[in-house]
């Protein structure tokens, strides 16, 4: 079987302390043990040792499935150019241990991988990474960073980037007489779903989302894509807005306009009626290309991608959905070497190569993300090959260019994954005709400011 989309992309769900001097390993650092409220968050200082005198043994939590496996070879690449470090590499449900552990403090791993929504919660349990990141700030994405960041602190260290993309299928257009280049507006693309439907009526041409999680987190990348999210950088709400209505209209009229399939991520109604013909468009993150590489039968080939529609004329055309980083947990036994192995990974050459590279899952390397890191995204040295299941488009070009349009954001504020309670469950039932725009963002907004962020 193919790996599972959700082993891909698990998705959205400070260390306080007095000082204290932690040798690990052979190496040593100033770094503070977890204590008492109102302290300083442990900061994580640059290990000082060279690459042949690092030596310890370090834990690393990655998700299970295929990109566990992408991970294990990149770090066969660490272990050769830190041949004293051992990596003990396990795959964790993450989402359903990480958090615990860090909470209790026992037999926390030395690093882990995270989404990035999910760091702002647990921040007092990990390493301040602020300095260790420093150098390479200026050359990392604005908005990897402002998700990895809890009041002017760096918590975690920025991997991938996924910007939106438009996936549409290239024969179904083309018997339709749409050209793809015309869909330069979230309008245009309503009024091609019209057209198309109009040539074949089965067809519900556009994907919204069945999961509220999902479609909480594909709402605020259409809200990144017109420079906003739910909260500011002081974290006051911004739900009701200009963008975000603009955003629960478009939902309606399409869902008026009969020309929405509402199904769950890659469960098997939504490949059934992607395979089938009746979905023609999924606006999504690049991480969609999964899907024609691994889950598509009938149609794969028949794919391809493309920017997302802007909201305004001239407008961005993509946003950030979702994305991961590495988290350093603050009681990690040998955090120092973690930090080495994350920094091989993010930001040495080999080693976002090694991630990104050819390997087993992905023959022409991974191409679900694309780095964080700008020097890696060089248009002219693709770290993945056009993609047969696209027909062998070049989907790095593709992703390059959009992620270059992707607007700063603020902090994900820690309460984020409670909001889908309210925000992204009413969104269901904007979709299922049961709300209105307005009464989706009126009811969303009482309930997030008076059980989320007045009780913080």
């Amino acid at each position: 079987m193919p790996p599972s989309p959700i082993g891909r992309r698990g998705f959205l769900k400070g260390a306080l302390g007095i000082g204290a001097l932690a040798a690990t390993g052979s190496l040593a650092a100033a770094c503070a043990a977890p204590g008492g409220t109102g302290a300083e968050p442990s900061k994580l200082t640059k290990p000082t040792a060279t690459a042949s005198a690092a030596k310890g043994e370090i834990t690393i939590w990655n998700r299970s499935g295929d990109l566990f496996k992408v991970f294990d070879a990149a770090i066969g690449e660490f272990r050769k150019a830190y041949p004293n470090v051992k990596v003990n590499h396990q795959a964790v449900d993450i989402d359903a241990k990480l958090a615990n552990t860090l909470i209790s403090g026992t037999d926390v791993p030395d690093g882990s991988f995270w989404d990035d929504a999910k760091i702002g919660g647990q921040a007092e349990h990990l390493f301040d990474l602020t300095d260790l990141i420093a150098p390479y700030k200026d050359q990392t994405s604005a908005y990897k960073l402002s998700v990895n960041t809890v009041d002017g602190k760096i918590y975690g260290v920025p991997w991938d980037l996924d910007p939106g993309l438009l996936w549409y299928r290239e024969d179904i257009l083309e018997d339709a007489g749409v050209d793809p280049a015309g869909l330069a507006t979230y309008d245009d693309l309503l009024a091609a779903a019209r057209t198309v439907k109009e040539k074949d009526p089965k067809t519900k041409p556009i994907h919204l989302e069945k999961t509220p999680f999902l479609s909480q987190l594909w709402l605020e990348m259409l809200a990144n894509q017109q420079g906003t999210s739910l909260t500011d950088a002081q974290g006051k709400l911004r739900l009701d807005s200009e963008e975000y209505r603009r955003i629960f209209g478009w939902i309606d009229t399409a869902v008026k306009d009969g020309l929405v399939t509402h199904a769950p991520y890659l469960e098997p109604a939504d490949v059934n009626t992607l395979d089938n013909g009746q979905q023609v468009f999924v606006p999504w993150a690049i991480w969609w290309s999964f899907a024609p590489q691994q889950l598509l039968k009938n149609t794969k080939g028949k794919w391809r991608a493309a920017p997302l529609p802007a909201w305004t004329p001239g407008g961005a055309r993509s946003g950030a959905m979702g994305g991961s980083s590495f988290v350093i947990p603050a009681k990690a036994k040998n955090p120092e070497l973690a930090w080495l192995l994350y920094e091989f990974l993010c930001f040495k050459e080999p080693g976002y190569t090694a991630v990104y590279g050819p390997n087993d899952v992905y023959p022409g390397g991974l191409s679900t993300s694309i780095p964080s890191y700008q020097p890696a995204l060089d248009p002219a040295k693709p770290l993945f090959q056009p993609i047969e299941a696209l027909g062998g488009q070049d989907l790095w070009k593709v992703a390059v260019d959009a992620a270059a349009t992707i607007p700063a954001a603020a902090p994900i504020p820690w309460w984020w994954a409670q909001s889908v309670d309210y925000l992204g469950n009413n969104m269901q039932r904007l979709i299922d005709g049961q709300m209105t725009p307005d009464q989706v963002i009126s009811d969303s907004a009482e309930k997030i400011q008076r059980n989320l962020i007045d009780r913080s």
